[in-house]
């Protein structure tokens, strides 16, 4: 069985920023027996989730994600256009981060050949604990799609 990290990245301390995180914590509460699944509180990422990433076959991140659609908007971007949003777009907190960890796991071998970046447009990015509505209120099918996409792999 092919294994799965759904990785919720993001600052839990500014609204609609933290989006990811929220996705990861409802994955862990509601979900917390998926086979093959591993849901990671990634926060504002480091070098440290390298391993987690290469320990599984497919990855899968969640994050607030500038499209310029409208707030709450959620986007997929699978493989290449997840590759080519984050190389050619500057509009995450996250994408050197995001970037240089891909070149860990390209440098060992391990870069995830199935991967994907679940982005949800933000509203708000001021000072909060949780996010905002309209953002809030795509947290479980956000989840449910991060879900999907896991089982399509399997």
């Amino acid at each position: 069985m092919r294994t799965t990290l759904i990785l919720g990245i993001g600052n839990n301390l500014l609204t609609d920023e933290g989006v990811g995180v929220h996705v990861a914590w409802y994955l862990q509460e509601h979900h917390p027996d998926t086979p093959g699944v591993t849901f990671l509180d990634g926060g504002t990422l480091s070098f440290t989730l390298a391993e987690p990433i290469a320990e599984h076959d497919n990855l899968i991140i969640v994050d607030a994600a500038r499209f310029g659609e409208p707030a709450g908007t959620v986007r997929c971007l699978e493989g290449e256009d997840m590759d080519r949003y984050l190389t050619g777009n500057r509009h995450s907190v996250h994408e050197v981060s995001l970037m240089d960890l891909f070149d860990i796991a390209r440098l060992s071998g391990t870069f995830p050949q199935r991967r994907a970046l679940i982005g949800v447009e933000p509203a708000s990015l001021d000072w909060g604990d949780f996010p905002s509505a309209v953002v809030a209120a795509t947290i479980g099918p956000v989840a449910e799609m991060a879900l999907a996409l896991a089982a399509r792999w399997r």
